[in-house]
This record gives structure tokens, sequence and C-alpha cells, in this order.
């Protein structure tokens, strides 16, 4: 198939979420959690969560535009400053992706999805237990994109918990954690590494 502008614009909303949430391939799998002022939990999938910088160590996701029913999660990240991002394992999948119904605020997706919230040291946002690779995060920066009401938020690495068999030769592999990845709007792949190569340098590119 090949589609144009209009043709794309021509498409039912379902039938648009799910063709151009799918053309970038696959992304990573992530439920974001956060506690409101008033002590009420929120964890909710993501699948734009991205690598901005490593000095500091800066992650980014996209916050759809902000509704009554939508919204949550930016709500409570401005209002306390801290969040968790829980990599997704195979074992609590189906439980991950229903976090993304418009629950009402006073509903948590951890009791209503079957989810447990742990709480690591002094960190006031919720890790999600059932996933063995966790961030904390602290808000930095919240730049609205005007071109579709959505939002970039910018935290910078806390902590990590990262299991010890997900290193192998001093990198992280991913296919050792079991993380997921999300194509469309419900489609979860699990990750399998076919290649590792050297940092490249110009007087190292082999000859092709």
């Amino acid at each position: 198939m090949h589609y144009k502008k209009q043709d794309i614009k021509n498409m039912g909303r379902v039938e648009r979420l799910k063709i151009i949430n799918a053309v970038t391939g696959i992304k990573p799998a992530n439920l974001i959690g956060t506690i409101s002022n008033t002590g009420e939990t929120n964890v909710a999938i993501f699948s734009s969560v991205v690598h901005l910088g490593s000095d500091p160590a800066l992650l980014g996701f996209i916050s759809r535009p902000q509704t009554a029913e939508v919204g949550h999660t930016l709500r409570n990240i401005k209002a306390n400053g801290e969040y968790t991002i829980n990599h997704i394992h195979p074992e609590f999948i189906k439980k991950a992706h229903y976090t993304s119904a418009k629950f009402d605020k006073q509903i948590s997706e951890f009791d209503r999805c079957g989810l447990t919230e742990q709480y690591i040291t002094d960190f006031k946002a919720p890790f999600v237990q059932e996933s063995f690779f966790k961030i904390g995060m602290r808000f930095k920066e919240a730049i609205d994109i005007k071109l579709n009401g959505t939002c970039l938020v910018i935290g910078e690495i806390e902590q990590l918990s990262i299991p010890d068999t997900a290193f192998v030769n001093d990198d992280i592999d991913l296919e050792q954690t079991k993380s997921l990845g999300i194509s469309g709007l419900n489609s979860y792949y699990e990750l399998k590494k076919v290649a590792s190569y050297p940092y490249a340098r110009v007087s190292e590119v082999p000859k092709f």
C-alpha cells in the first residue's frame, strides 16, 4: 500500500492511530508511575520514552493533550517532581496494556489492573514491583508542542535498578531482561539481540 497525505487524513481515527503509531518501528514498552499530592497513585503505559543525553542522564516522553480524562501522569509529575519508568515484561503484559484505559483520577491503575506499588528508599513516586528494570526520574522541563497540543516531558535519572543478568560484556542486553516493545496501539514484541559492534571510529570503518 502507498498512502498520500490526503489518504491518511481520510482514514478513520482508529485506523490512522494504528498505522501512524507503527511507522516508526518497535518502540520501548514502559509503565510510568506517579502519585498526586493527595496520595492517589497512577500508572500508565507509554511507548514514547526516548534517550536525550547521558551527561546529565536525561530521558523524555510525550504526554498527550490534557483533558479532564487524560493527563493524570503529567499533572502528578508537575505537582511532585518525581516519577518512575518501569520496563514491561511478558509476565504482566496484559495488565500493563489495560492501564491505557481512561480511568477516573480517584481510581488507581495499580489496583484496577492488578499491579503492585513499590517504594524504594525515600523516593515519593511508586515503582512497579513486577518490573525487573526500574528508573527513578526527577522532572526537569516540559516543552509544549504547539502543532498537536502534546508535551515533551524531560527528566533526569535519579535511581536505576537493573538486574545483574542484564549485563553482558559490560553492555545491557535487553533480551536478557525480557523487556518488551510496542508497535501501533496494541501489538507487543519480544526483543532479540542480533548483533553487537564496537564503537564506530572513522579510522576503523571496514570496507563494504
